[in-house]
């Protein structure tokens, strides 16, 4: 009898312990929020920036002749800022700079070069990117035409 009864005591403690776990697994995980990274407007518009000039660069080196100016570049005037970031009259003045460089890429009256106006609209992100956000630079230093 003494035996049925120590393990009858271990069956019950290990089952209180085996419910308690289950309790402080799901407590744990009902409390755990995943915090996910939302990128802004302007940063999905820079990297889509990006990919736009990486193809222009290719069609460049490639001889191919350049369509035209990509009207959503435009968007650098009103695309909603990460958080914590405000437009300030550096940001503004480099926009306009850079819409106004891509342009003269696409405008074959220009007589510069078409991979120096090119440079020129990169030079430009890059410019502005060593006033805020210096993240980027080393990629967008790879859409140079060497």
């Amino acid at each position: 009898m003494h035996r049925i009864s120590i393990i009858l005591c271990l069956i019950l403690c290990v089952s209180c312990n085996y419910s308690e776990e289950k309790e402080v697994i799901a407590k744990d995980t009902e409390e755990f929020v995943f915090d996910l990274y939302v990128p802004s407007e302007m940063s999905l518009l820079m990297n889509s920036m990006y990919d736009v000039n990486e193809k222009i660069k290719n069609e460049i080196v490639s001889g191919n002749v350049l369509e035209e100016f990509p009207d959503d570049f435009e968007r650098i005037f009103t695309a909603e800022l990460s958080e914590g970031k405000y437009r300030n009259e550096t940001f503004e003045a480099y926009s306009k700079v850079l819409i106004d460089n891509q342009k003269l890429i696409f405008d074959g009256a220009v007589h510069l070069p078409l991979e120096q106006r090119y440079n020129n609209a990169i030079k430009t992100c890059i410019s502005c990117h060593t006033t805020e956000c210096v993240g980027p630079i080393p990629r967008i230093e790879k859409l140079l035409i060497k």
